[in-house]
């Protein structure tokens, strides 16, 4: 799970799961095109509350660049603490991978 820097602003850190990766095409949730494909150097980035996240949803596909570090765990408050699992929910998939 990423941590990069918001897109809106650089000093502020994000934390959101990666739904899809450059060539992707994605569908959106709520965002001005119904369907996406993920530019080269790009990821498309969600949180875990659809409509209540600041993610691509709201600013679109994220460049590489702003990937800062990757979150393993959550640590505060105490009664949370939990490793982070990578999960992608099934319906969040993308709808076609572009082949390599």
């Amino acid at each position: 799970i990423p941590c990069l820097r918001s897109p809106r602003n650089p000093e502020q850190k994000i934390i959101k799961r990666v739904i899809a990766l450059e060539g992707d095409i994605i569908k959106t949730i709520g965002y001005k095109k119904k369907y996406v494909k993920v530019p080269h150097g790009h990821i498309w980035v969600e949180g875990d509350h659809h409509g209540h996240s600041f993610d691509s949803n709201a600013f679109g596909p994220v460049s590489l660049g702003l990937l800062h570090a990757r979150a393993t765990h959550i640590l505060w408050p105490p009664q949370r603490w939990q490793r982070l699992e990578p999960m992608l929910p099934p319906e969040r998939k993308p709808l076609r991978r572009e082949q390599e």
